[in-house]
């Protein structure tokens, strides 16, 4: 139990630290959110929890494949803010994310990659 509450505490930290920082610093918060470093702290878990290779190995594999579809929100939602208001905006990039990520699994299949089942 202590480990898992010391894995939420890192984590959750990890998310107000980078706010706060981009309270601060818009482009260095950018910077700091655009690391993988839910990603990174996610592959350590795996690794000190025991998990096997390939566990791990497909988690990142995966994870690039996920990332995609996620990139053409960060280009929309800025455009979107100054048009339709922070919620507007934030259901906008949503519902894109999902366009995207549906063209992502039918476009990667073909490749042998199967994101959706």
């Amino acid at each position: 139990m202590a480990w898992l509450i010391t894995k939420y505490l890192i984590t959750a930290g990890l998310v107000v630290g980078i706010s706060e920082l981009a309270k601060r610093s818009e482009r260095l918060g950018g910077l700091v959110a655009a690391l993988p470093l839910v990603t990174l702290l996610t592959l350590v878990w795996l690794y000190l929890e025991r998990q096997p290779s390939e566990r791990i190995a497909n988690h990142a594999w995966y994870t690039f494949w996920y990332v995609l579809p996620t990139l053409p929100m960060f280009l929309a939602f800025p455009w979107m803010l100054g048009r339709w208001g922070f919620w507007g905006a934030l259901a906008g990039s949503a519902a894109l994310t999902v366009l995207c990520f549906v063209l992502t699994a039918w476009a990667a299949r073909p490749l042998g990659v199967v994101l959706l089942d």
